[in-house]
Parts: C-alpha cells; sequence; structure tokens
C-alpha cells in the first residue's frame, strides 16, 4: 500500500511485473485515483481496437504514470513545476519547467520491475 504524503517515514511500492495486468494491480493497489483513466485508455486504445499493436506505447505511457503517482513527494514536484509552468508570464521560465518535467517523466522510463 502506498504511504501517504504526509507520513514521515513513506515507503514507495516497487515497481510492477512489466504486463498490463500486474500494472493495472498496482495502480489499484496504490494509485486508484489514476485506474479510471487507465482503463478507460486501455479499452479505447487496446480493447474496442481489438489490436495489440499499442501495447508497448501505451505501456511506456501508464509505466511513468504509476511511477510518478506511487511516490507522493515526486508527484507532488511534478504537479507543482506543470502548476508553475501554466502560471510562467516569462516563456523562457514555463520551458525549463516543462523540460525538468519532461526529463523527470523520460527517467521513470528506465525504472524496472522491483525498483
Amino acid at each position: 500500500m502506498a504511504a501517504h504524503a504526509a507520513e514521515p517515514d513513506a515507503v514507495v511500492p516497487p515497481m510492477p511485473e512489466r504486463t498490463p495486468k500486474a500494472l493495472r494491480q498496482a495502480i489499484a493497489a496504490d494509485a486508484p485515483h489514476l485506474l479510471p483513466d487507465f482503463d478507460a485508455h486501455w479499452q479505447r486504445a487496446i480493447g474496442d481496437t481489438y489490436d495489440l499493436g499499442p501495447v508497448p506505447a501505451f505501456m511506456a505511457r501508464w509505466w511513468c504514470e504509476y511511477a510518478m503517482a506511487r511516490d507522493p513527494k515526486l508527484d507532488a514536484h511534478v504537479t507543482e513545476l506543470q502548476h508553475r509552468a501554466a502560471e510562467a508570464t516569462d516563456l523562457a521560465e514555463a520551458k525549463a519547467l516543462l523540460d525538468e518535467v519532461a526529463k523527470i517523466r523520460y527517467s521513470m522510463r528506465k525504472l524496472e520491475p522491483g525498483e
């Protein structure tokens, strides 16, 4: 179970096996607020099309979403960067903030099961 951000000794749950079923189970257990979007995206991109071709792209997206959501501090940091970028009046500042978000998201894709 994911620890709440207010808990001082919060433990970040490990990444699941890299399968849609394992990822869905991890989301349901540790980041249930993501589950409706995960299921809707799966249905739209995979289920309704009867096409497994998009599964790698689907997994890449949701792997990163879960990786961030399972860590309350990281999730809050990314959310804050996004809010600051949205409110920035300087284009260079907004771009720098969004570049930081992109770097964080990119780094999440390298996580392996169990990490």
